[in-house]
Parts: structure tokens; sequence; C-alpha cells
């Protein structure tokens, strides 16, 4: 599975793996791919340092990325508390009576709520660059439009690759005409934060729209005939997320919400904005019911909702509430129906690509 670009990064096949976890990360890279790292989780320097030391130690010199979730414009003068005071008290209220409803404990005191959706503020993932840039990353890449054009810049003087993920042509040109290296076409399937055209059709209108930059197909891939699917469709490789949730090195840290995952259909999620306040593909569980339906407040924009949940959610999975209890996952959750290790992954995805190339050979004459 190699393609132009994945020979220029120094990988065996042109599987770009995002995960948030270090060690999925690690392991995609070892087993040939390109491991990327999600940075927006990361709210102090030291402690992606940290994984940054162990990500060096484990990927035996090969290359991987990192995800950073940072806006094109800045704004000045905005603190974390000042955007706080601007929730509702309506929503507020709905959070409590939701929680209150399901019996969720609070947190122990003085716990404070997990992950804030912080990574989305400039500062915080410029902090984050700060760190990434002494380490030999060899791929930056933005889930929030292009970065802004000053990170641009010092990613490539630091010889670092820069990509952003596009939900439509517009989008794709927006990130071409900023100067980008590659560009991640995200279909309607995707897990988390995702537009509305589907895989299929937006993978090749993306393509014609920044040709030549290289372009990554996503959304709802996770076999290898999709792989070779992407790929005819003139993507260099493919960016896959959601598959990794269930191998063995993923750090979910709750068994009730990996057997959600397994036994989960395509049908099984839904694209709301109950998270983060945008549009995100996730788990449909009675927490997304209940915002998406009549009697909900309506999720409020980006990133207000992000901060309003964040303590809900940790209370959520501390507990493992299971009718609350959900993820960002794609449509492929379908396919997501065995815990295995991402070299067992990577097996069947090799496997089931080199079947679609047999495949089409035969059709065409030439097996």
């Amino acid at each position: 599975m190699q393609t132009e670009l994945s020979n220029r990064l120094g990988v065996e096949h042109a599987v770009f793996g995002f995960t948030p976890f270090p060690a999925v990360a690690a392991a995609i890279t070892r087993a040939g791919g390109f491991g990327v790292l999600g940075a927006v989780r990361y709210t102090a320097g030291d402690a992606l340092a940290r994984d940054l030391d162990w990500m060096q130690a484990h990927t035996d010199g090969l290359p991987y990325g990192l995800d950073v979730v940072m806006p094109a414009r800045k704004v000045e003068g905005v603190s974390e508390a000042d955007v706080e005071a601007m929730i509702p008290e309506e929503h507020r209220r709905f959070v409590t009576e939701l929680l209150d409803k399901h019996q969720v404990p609070r947190l122990p005191e003085g716990e404070a709520a997990g992950w804030r959706i912080t990574g989305w503020m400039e500062q915080v993932a410029r902090t984050q660059l700060d760190v990434a840039f002494d380490y030999p990353v060899k791929l930056l890449a933005n889930a929030l439009g292009s970065p802004p054009p000053d990170v641009v810049q010092r990613a490539h003087d630091h010889g670092v690759l820069v990509a952003a993920l596009a939900g439509s042509p517009r989008h794709a040109l927006h990130h071409k005409a900023a100067g980008l290296d590659i560009v991640v076409a995200q279909g309607y399937e995707a897990g988390g934060h995702t537009g509305e055209i589907a895989t299929m059709v937006l993978t090749p209108e993306v393509v014609a729209a920044v040709d030549p930059l290289p372009v990554l197909a996503a959304g709802g891939i996770g076999t290898g005939e999709q792989i070779a699917a992407g790929l005819a469709l003139g993507a260099q490789g493919v960016w896959l997320g959601s598959v990794w949730l269930t191998t063995e090195e993923a750090e979910l840290h709750s068994r009730r919400l990996t057997a959600k995952l397994l036994a989960a259909g395509p049908g099984d999620t839904v694209r709301s904005r109950a998270l983060t306040g945008k549009p995100a593909r996730q788990l449909r569980t009675e927490w997304t019911d209940a915002w998406d339906g009549p009697d909900g407040p309506g999720a409020l924009p980006m990133p207000l909702q992000g901060l309003l949940v964040a303590e809900a959610n940790s209370r959520i999975q501390r507990y493992e509430v299971e009718p609350l209890l959900g993820t960002p996952v794609g449509q492929i959750v379908g396919r997501m129906n065995s815990e295995r290790s991402v070299q067992a992954v990577f097996d069947d995805l090799t496997r089931g690509f080199e079947r679609a190339i047999d495949r089409v050979n035969r059709i065409a004459g030439r097996a």
C-alpha cells in the first residue's frame, strides 16, 4: 500500500492513523503506517513532552506526527473563564437535571473535571507546538481548518509537512491557498467533527480541486478493500481514526464503553452537537437523544458546549453510566467487533487490500 506520499515520508503503508493514545500511535508506526498523536487533551506542555519522550522510545526511529486543534483566527484577550461566563443558566440546569435523572454520582472531593476542550484555545495549541517542535515529528495536522500562517511557516522551517481536514472542496481550496502540504478529505461517515458530504463523493472532488497536492481519504474506512477504493479515487493514502478504539493498545479505561463499541452497528452513531457544539459523529446514547430531542435547550456553539459538559462527561466516564456513556466514533464501528492488536488490524488491512487489487486485476483481464 505504497504511494508517492508514503515514499516521501518513509513509511511502508500509506495508512495514517489518528489516535489520542500514544501506545496506539507508536504501534501504528511500528506496523508500517504513520501514527498521528492527537494533542487536544494535553493542557500542560510537560504531559505532552512525557508522551512524546515515550513515542521516541517506542517507534524505532520511524516517523510519526501530531494532530492539534488550532483556529486560523486569533481572539485577543479572551480567557477560559470569560468564555465559561457566557454559558446560560438554562443549559447548566439541563445538565444537572439530566445527570440527576440517571443518578450520576459527583466527582470525589477535590477531583477536578478531566479534559475541558481547552485545546481549541490558541495559546494552548501554541504551547503544544513549542513542545512538539523539539521532537522529530514529520507531520502537523490541524483538525480545525488551516493553521495560522506563522504556524505553517514555523512547521516548514522545521521540515514538517502540514495537513488539515476538509469536509468540502471549498475547505480544501482554502488549505491549498494557505500553503498546506496535504489535505485530508473527511467524509460524513467519519467519527468526530465532520461535514455533510460522503467519502465516496468527497474524495475525488477534493483530489480534483487541490491537484497536485496529495489527498488522504477519511471517513468510514476500516478495511483493505476500502483503502484500495480510496486510492482508486485519487487519494495518496487514507486517514483512519475510529478503527483503533477497540485495539488492545487503546486506553479507553472503560470495559463498558469497549463493549458498547464492539456491539454497535453502523446505524448506532449520530451526528450531534451534544459533545462540542459542532456536529460530531458519536455513539448514539440517551445523552445525545436528550440534547437533540424537542425538550432540550439546544447545544451551545463551540467552545461553550464543550466547557459546559466537561464535568458531566468526566462523571459519566468515571462511573461508567452505561445509558449516557459514549465516544466519538464513525460508522465503521459496525466492523469493529473484536479486540485486536494494532498489528493484527494492519495484517487484515493488507490482506483486504491484496484481495481488492486481485479482484480488479481479474475484472480487467490482467490475472
